[in-house]
């Protein structure tokens, strides 16, 4: 099997054949979402781990269960007020057709996850129409194939402990045709950057230069956790999704979406604490067979995708800026 790897023409999601994202925000609510919309609907696949989550059609997505893909994955921030943006979503995606039909009426299926950014410095007082839906709608419309890191979609209002999170992507490409990306909303209790340095936890996983090209750290003495004694239980989460162009069935994409979270683990210390909602979509957009051994294929989509997730956490935060109040990290 051959391993040359490499980030692919964007080092994005889009580099996934029949990948588009979407991105949506509202500045005066400190707030946004990200929609993930393939050409055509895809095989999906969850793995939630984080204590405190907060998702919609996530058990629908179980492979023992009737639906075999999804219209779009929706990112949102606003917490549980957040999970209306996959209401938008669905009035977007069936206007356009999109979904199966039941009796002449289009029913699109669109899992989603939320992080809490409630408590930055934004205006809440929406009274009884949140923005979510409307920015749902917004974000499944504007759907590209590039797009900003940092300060955008979902990760608007995002905190990655105690620097200003973000909306990141990576992607990596095999030479002998697999193409794996991931895109993330970075909303931790745990820190990116290792304690008393500029270096990201992900630093053995950069390719060219992508979050400062720092290179290895020295570190002297112990490490530190560096919890913010503040936090408190759903206040966090880091919420995203990783594609491949090879198609998959549900059982092999919930298999990706359990090794993808080795990258949380790369990039995040600690992560998948009680106080975080850490949940990983898994697409395929079914466009190459996959050749030769399945499990080693399907192993190797996951080593890949756990690269892009790593990658992709430290973009959002070297990219995102100072807001609200919280310092960005080239700040």
């Amino acid at each position: 099997m051959n391993n040359m790897i490499k980030p692919g023409a964007k080092n994005l999601i889009t580099d996934v054949d029949g990948i588009k994202i979407g991105n949506a925000e509202d500045k005066q609510v400190m707030t946004g979402v990200t929609a993930i919309v393939p050409d055509t609907a895809a095989v999906g696949g969850v793995d939630v781990r984080g204590g405190g989550p907060g998702t919609r059609e996530t058990e629908a997505l179980n492979p023992d269960c009737l639906v075999e893909r999804v219209d779009a994955i929706v990112l949102s921030g606003g917490s549980v007020y957040g999970l209306e943006a996959a209401a938008g979503a669905v009035m977007a995606l069936a206007k356009q057709g999109r979904g199966f039909e039941a009796k002449g009426i289009h029913v699109p299926i669109v899992p989603s996850a939320i992080l809490f950014d409630l408590a930055n410095s934004g205006n809440k007082n929406w009274g009884d129409m949140p923005p979510y839906r409307q920015l749902g709608i917004q974000a499944t419309e504007n759907v590209n194939d590039d797009f900003p890191l940092g300060n955008i979609g979902a990760g608007y209002g995002a905190a990655a402990g105690k620097m200003k999170g973000g909306l990141g992507s990576a992607s990596l490409i095999s030479d002998d045709g697999i193409q794996v990306g991931a895109i993330f909303a970075v909303n931790p209790v745990g820190s990116v950057v290792i304690p008393g340095t500029r270096h990201f936890w992900a630093w053995p996983f950069e390719q060219n230069a992508e979050f400062g090209g720092l290179g290895a750290p020295e570190i002297d003495g112990e490490l530190t956790l560096d919890i913010p004694a503040e936090s408190r239980l759903a206040e966090n989460t880091t919420i995203g999704v990783v594609a491949t162009n090879i198609a998959l069935t549900k059982s092999e994409a919930k298999r990706i979406a359990i090794m993808a979270h080795d990258g949380l683990a790369r990039a995040i210390r600690p992560v998948h604490t009680p106080f975080d909602g850490d949940s990983i979509f898994a697409l395929s957009t079914e466009k190459v067979e996959l050749s030769g051994s399945r499990p080693l294929g399907v192993a190797k989509i996951g080593a890949m995708a756990a690269d892009c997730v790593a990658r992709s956490i430290a973009r959002a935060v070297y990219n995102a800026r100072s807001l609200g109040g919280l310092p960005g990290y080239m700040s």
